[in-house]
């Protein structure tokens, strides 16, 4: 006898009934047993791969959900996606496939799960783009669904030599250190020596960026939005106490099996609003403002770039991370992680409680059992925060009709008003040489144009070109906006996710250099000093998008698919055009 009814499960397809006997010898052939076969069967997806310290782990973490998805009395099949590592893929051509990676690995794990009925889905991601890519898969199939992150890495620390300067001997290191070196190395402040030595050891150990750029952000939203067990996100990827959340995530994911508690009970508007408020109490990635609405549209949800915005505007900006901050994700776990950083945020009534989690609890109930409290050095308590607004705002305007995105943790608030001339490239590329060439002026608008989902194609991030600004000591001299993104490891004022993209025929394709531009944080515009009319004589002579080299393959695929950037950037109806649910078949 089995603890499970199979006779409502997708899994019946391929276990149950004497027409069934040529599957199960498949199962037969992989060393199950008759007991294995009839128990519900759970897929357990990784994005393990050998392309970064990221997805390292993951294989390790794997067999530690297996074991807790067995002890409850389910069969777990292990299988593979893809990612696209931001850090590897960065500054190059190669970072036009992160964001389409985005759907391959939400699209493959469907297909995975569809092909083989499998009832119940454990995703495990390290990376940018795996970990949305994940959470997107789990609503948009309905099934009962855990999060669990890879881990971060741990800091970096410079030797003590003369060599290295003592900035970055007095400071943990992550990647976003080693791409502002390039910038000072360029410049003639820091010898070829230095960066040798630095980039021997910025990254010590298996994990994903150690500061709160993109995939801790994600992370961070993995437990806020409820698909994560409490706290599962914070420890280091090589701690073995990892493995303990491994096995307890196997254990839930049976438990909400049991009860038919789905990703779609687990994320709903409400619990996409915490989500958005730990991103912003955090200063995370402007990224979230991407993939949030992404993940709305898998359950049909409306909850775009403004939704997010409009929660970054009053939440207080408590929690002192890099890159706009001082501290690592490992120091955030040292201190309590999310579960203290939500306490905080309950204490203001800035949280939904009754959202349901993978545990089968509501978050209150969950922070309820959180005796830790904030230690007033990585998160501050919420009403002494460093800034009293999120570190992410939302711009309007036109020259940004459907939004734009600016990250201000960590500027200022007099520096978050900037008007200049604009300095208009075509694409990454040639405002990175000319960045190089020191070809610009302070106080100058850096504009970079068709890098949108579409136009790029792919939606990269210039990460290279911002450290290269911040390593020439130029970072608060100049502003750059784009209608491509930013690295959750970017520094100053950088407005990205502008929208219309320039291959839609938006205002940003229509900017000439000179242009006077005014991008305000504190009113939330985006705007050049242009009439209406004269934008529309510009439309008009406007010659249409610039080509690109990608006309087939994924990329041209994804190009001609994807939507609006402040829906998500999404290549597909989502939930509102379903007619069926994939848990119900």
């Amino acid at each position: 006898m089995t603890k499970f009814d199979k006779s409502k499960l997708p899994s019946r397809y391929v276990t149950e009934g004497p027409s069934k006997a040529p599957h199960r010898s498949y199962y037969y052939a992989m060393g199950m047993t008759e007991e294995e076969i009839h128990q519900p069967l759970v897929g357990v997806a990784t994005c393990w791969n050998e392309a970064a310290p990221c997805n390292i782990a993951l294989n390790r973490q794997a067999q530690a959900v297996k074991m807790g998805v067995k002890q409850a009395l389910g069969t777990p099949r292990e299988f593979t996606t893809i990612t696209v590592t931001d850090g590897i893929a960065m500054g190059h051509e190669g970072m036009r496939s992160s964001l389409a990676s985005r759907e391959a690995i939400a699209d493959t794990v469907e297909l995975t799960m569809r092909g083989h009925c499998y009832d119940a889905l454990v995703g495990l991601a390290g990376c940018d783009k795996s970990l949305p890519g994940m959470m997107m898969a789990m609503v948009r199939l309905n099934v009962p669904s855990v999060f669990i992150y890879g881990g971060s890495i741990l800091p970096g620390k410079a030797p003590d030599v003369p060599q290295v300067p003592e900035d970055f001997k007095s400071r943990d290191l992550t990647v976003q250190d080693m791409f502002e070196a390039v910038g000072r190395h360029q410049n003639g402040t820091l010898s070829e020596e230095a960066l040798t030595i630095l980039e021997r050891v910025a990254c010590p150990s298996a994990g994903a960026c150690g500061g709160q750029f993109t995939a801790n952000t994600m992370a961070c939203v993995s437990e806020a939005i409820g698909l994560a067990l409490m706290n599962s996100s914070g420890m280091p990827a090589p701690y073995e106490s990892r493995d303990q959340y491994g096995e307890a995530s196997g254990r839930a994911v049976m438990t909400l099996l049991e009860k038919n508690i789905r990703a779609r009970d687990v994320v709903t508007l409400k619990s996409l609003q915490n989500a958005a408020r730990v991103v912003a109490c955090t200063g995370g990635s402007t990224n979230a403002g991407l993939h949030l609405p992404a993940i709305a549209n898998e359950a049909g949800i409306d909850f775009y770039l403004d939704d997010v915005c409009e929660i970054f505007r009053d939440t207080p900006y408590f929690v002192d991370l890099k890159p706009g901050g001082q501290f690592v994700a490992k120091d955030l776990y040292d201190v309590g992680g999310i579960p203290v950083v939500m306490k905080e945020l309950r204490k203001a009534g800035l949280i939904h409680e009754d959202c349901l989690t993978a545990s089968g609890r509501s978050i209150g109930e969950e922070l309820d059992l959180i005796d830790r409290e904030a230690d007033g050095k990585v998160i501050y308590p919420i009403e002494a925060p460093l800034t009293k607004t999120g570190g992410v705002v939302g711009l309007k305007g036109n020259l940004a009709p459907e939004g734009a995105i600016v990250k201000v943790a960590g500027i200022p608030s007099q520096n978050q008003v900037f008007t200049g001339p604009a300095r208009v490239f075509e694409c990454e590329e040639d405002a990175f040489a000319a960045v190089q060439k020191r070809e610009y002026e302070e106080g100058e608008v850096i504009v970079i144009r068709n890098e949108g989902p579409a136009g790029g194609p792919g939606m990269r991030e210039m990460l290279a070109t911002t450290a290269a600004l911040s390593g020439q000591g130029m970072g608060k001299k100049v502003a750059l906006i784009t209608d491509g993104r930013f690295s959750g490891a970017t520094r100053g004022f950088c407005v990205g996710h502008v929208g219309p993209e320039a291959a839609h025929g938006g205002p940003i394709a229509l900017i000439k250099t000179g242009d006077v531009i005014t991008i305000d944080a504190i009113k939330g515009t985006l705007s050049v000093d242009l009439s209406d009319e004269d934008l529309a004589q510009r439309k008009a002579d406007w010659k249409g998008p610039r080509e690109t080299i990608y006309a087939s393959g994924a990329l041209w695929k994804f190009a001609q698919q994807v939507g609006a950037t402040y829906k998500g950037a999404v290549t597909h109806p989502g939930g509102k055009a379903e007619r069926h649910v994939y848990m119900d078949i």
